[in-house]
């Protein structure tokens, strides 16, 4: 089903699509149908055989069900006979359930519909193996969620002001950013398997009809890390993945000034028309916040498409993107502060996207 946005008057863009603000009551529409992206009128087909979707699928129906069957977790772990702890971390999607376990709730729902029951029982089956779990030991499970997420949504819109995000990152560009951003608990072993996941993540831009919108601010590709080869390299991988068609990269200059969104990066998940979109938020310890509200992915979506508006996109970004790489390197060293105003050590930013 497409959603055709209500007849105003749009503004003509430099990349040749059509930009008009959206109201509250038409952004509330959009989420509500999740299943087209709206950027240039294309329909999105969401990856439905997705463990991470089956699962996410999965628990939301099972804690909408308790709820309209009155029945509160404690209750419904006593009639079990579960731990407290089995049925929070269903409900949270930290761990599948079995079709037998599944068969008894759902009893106890006093939900009969047999074909309610033939597709619940299927997504349990379905979600069995989740994506990135043998990475357990070092991401903690807001962002194996986040992963999961990303592998598996059909549109994915993200803003960084920060760093590139892991899905455009080179690998030498990604091992700079590890190393900058985990703390020195963290082994070298466990470094470079971060790495490897933000390598093994970027299978994620294949997916047959899933779409992605970057952000980035200005200063993203102005930073040299790793040093000029390095960031040279990088630069020349952003431009090629900026070519293709379902990857829409986009540059928010410095000429813009200040905006809403320079407090921190976020992430805008959306799914299959059964399933809400989920807002990811990372602040600056690098932890993350998770919202599904209506409230907040509206107003997201929102401050979204007024950064787009006022960004470089389309032909010029690849140019612009191969200009700066071509000089990196040559730009004049950065005068030193003198001694006394030398700031103190700072801690560095624990991103985690």
């Amino acid at each position: 089903m497409q959603i055709n946005p209500p007849a105003r008057s749009a503004t003509a863009r430099k990349d040749g699509l059509l930009y008009a603000p959206l109201s509250s009551a038409d952004l509330h529409l959009v989420m509500q149908q999740s299943a087209v992206s709206q950027i240039g009128g294309r329909m999105a087909t969401p990856s439905r055989g997705s463990p991470a979707i089956q699962r996410l699928r999965l628990r939301s129906e099972l804690r909408q069900a308790r709820k309209s069957a009155g029945l509160t977790q404690k209750s419904v772990a006593d009639e079990m006979e579960w731990s407290p702890s089995k049925l929070l971390r269903i409900e949270a999607g930290e761990v599948g359930i079995s079709v037998n376990d599944l068969r008894s709730l759902l009893a106890l729902y006093e939900i009969s519909d047999p074909g309610k029951i033939s597709i619940l029982l299927g997504l349990a089956r379905g979600s069995r193996k989740m994506p990135f779990v043998e990475y357990r030991d070092i991401y903690g499970k807001e962002f194996l969620d986040f992963l999961a997420m990303e592998s598996s949504a059909f549109v994915t819109r993200t803003f960084q002001p920060l760093a590139l995000p892991g899905l455009l990152q080179t690998e030498e560009y990604a091992d700079e950013i590890v190393r900058a951003y985990t703390p020195e608990r963290f082994s070298d072993q466990q470094r470079s398997r971060m790495v490897e996941a933000r390598m093994l993540r970027q299978e994620a831009l294949d997916r047959d009809h899933a779409e992605f919108f970057f952000i980035l601010d200005e200063s993203v590709i102005r930073r040299q890390v790793g040093g000029p080869g390095v960031m040279r390299a990088q630069l020349r991988r952003l431009a090629e993945l900026a070519a293709h068609p379902r990857r829409e990269i986009m540059i928010f200059p410095f000429s813009q000034g200040a905006h809403a969104a320079s407090q921190g990066p976020f992430t805008l998940f959306e799914f299959d028309e059964g399933m809400d979109p989920f807002l990811y938020l990372e602040n600056l310890r690098g932890t993350a916040t998770v919202s599904t509200t209506n409230e907040d992915t509206v107003s997201y979506l929102d401050l979204f498409w007024k950064l787009e508006e006022r960004s470089i996109k389309g032909d010029r970004v690849p140019r612009l993107l191969l200009q700066i790489a071509d000089h990196m390197g040559s730009e004049p060293a950065e005068p030193r502060m003198p001694e006394q105003a030398v700031p103190g050590s700072q801690g560095a930013h624990g991103g985690t996207s």
